[in-house]
């Protein structure tokens, strides 16, 4: 078997170029000789994926040079004074000149520099004068360091809003993955339904979920669920806080937040019961549904990600409910988070093809009220939703 097939989903070559040409078209208008993505997972860290279709992951640190005029030059996890020279003939690392690999750890403080070193190396050996960098706010501290000490003379430029944009509209192939992760992740759901009974624990009930879902083409993500009696608050809650068994009349939260195949993300979220919901859990849904439909009829191309989020708050505080202090809607794409935020501090416009989750909520002492899908904008405002799950609580 050929290495490039073991790969379940990839993206199209078509697709990759579009993307480079892109980034080529920027770069040409900022005089860049350079780009650097680095990332250490892929949760928020899908830069490097949407450029090279290889995640990070795990922890360990991938930079990715895309040059101006040249393959990109890759710098990951691997043995000292490794170098693998593709040229650009390789199946699963399309468009990739060189990788340099070096052993460094972000646990290990004094290693973090070593990818600096041999980034910053290539990028001296090219002449480069200027290097565009994506989020330096989120590199790794030492190799931010360590980068600008070995490249003297080089202007480091901030070219995240430029890049967050290209990478927030989503092509054709892009917005079909996306539907497609939307699709597992109701399968999943369902499976969960059909899964869940009294004397399960919730890490049960995830473990499960997150079965399912990579038997259906996920690889990474979150799978937030915690359950309690009727009349306490069910919050989302990680693996660490799993361990609580279901009784009948319980009810539990639960978030479904996987990339699917071809790792675009996209999450549902929905409440589920062993026997019947309370009268209060049923309003506070209906609610949260209202205010979720509020949302969708305010996004629409051309307007300000921030006009929304304030616009939310308003109709919250209208309806006798908490205004958001929380992120309530955002971009998806490689990243679970991703661009525009929907809320007050977001300086992006709503543009059609973009992503988007709407999960607004409110909580209390008794209920955590919670709905969660995704949309992708049109011409006009959101299409239908990406997800077929009822919007209801699930009273099993």
């Amino acid at each position: 078997m050929a290495q490039h097939e073991r790969i379940s989903t990839r993206i199209s070559d078509a697709e990759l170029e579009r993307r480079w040409a892109a980034l080529r078209d920027m770069m040409s208008a900022r005089q860049l000789d350079a780009i650097l993505f680095q990332a250490t997972n892929d949760w928020l860290g899908g830069g490097v994926k949407w450029v090279t279709d290889v995640p990070a992951n795990n922890g360990y640190p991938r930079t990715v040079l895309f040059h101006a005029d040249d393959l990109m030059t890759v710098v990951e996890m691997g043995a000292f004074d490794n170098v693998r020279r593709l040229g650009g003939r390789d199946p699963i690392h399309r468009g990739v000149g060189d990788i340099f690999n070096t052993p460094s750890f972000p646990a290990i403080d004094y290693t973090v520099r070593y990818d600096a070193d041999l980034a910053s190396a290539d990028l001296r050996r090219r002449g480069a004068k200027r290097v565009g960098l994506t989020n330096p706010a989120g590199l790794l501290s030492g190799f931010h360091q360590a980068l600008t000490e070995g490249l003297p003379g080089v202007e480091l430029v901030d070219v995240t809003d430029a890049v967050d944009m290209i990478r927030a509209v989503k092509s054709d192939e892009e917005q079909a993955l996306a539907r497609r992760a939307a699709t597992l992740q109701d399968d999943v759901f369902s499976a969960v339904c059909d899964f869940m009974r009294p004397g399960l624990r919730d890490i049960d009930l995830t473990s499960h979920a997150q079965h399912v879902a990579q038997q259906l083409g996920s690889e990474q993500g979150i799978f937030l669920g915690a359950s309690s009696r009727i009349g306490v608050r069910s919050a989302f809650m990680g693996r660490h806080f799993q361990n609580r068994t279901l009784e009948a009349g319980d009810h539990l939260s639960l978030l479904i937040e996987v990339n699917g195949p071809g790792g675009i993300y996209t999450e549902i979220a929905r409440t589920l019961c062993l026997g019947k919901a309370s009268q209060e859990l049923l309003d506070g849904f209906a609610a949260v549904k209202a205010a979720q439909d509020h949302t969708l009829s305010l996004i629409r191309p051309g307007v300000a990600a921030r006009d929304v989020a304030a616009a939310h708050d308003d109709y919250m505080v209208a309806h006798g409910l908490p205004p958001e202090i929380r992120l309530y809607a955002h971009g998806q794409g490689y990243d679970m988070v991703e661009r525009p935020l929907i809320r007050r501090d977001e300086s992006m416009t709503i543009a059609e093809g973009m992503n988007l989750a709407v999960h607004p909520g409110f909580e209390n002492d008794a209920i955590f009220a919670v709905i969660c899908d995704n949309y992708i904008v049109g011409r006009d405002g959101p299409g239908a939703c990406l997800h077929a799950t009822p919007k209801k609580i699930f009273e099993l």
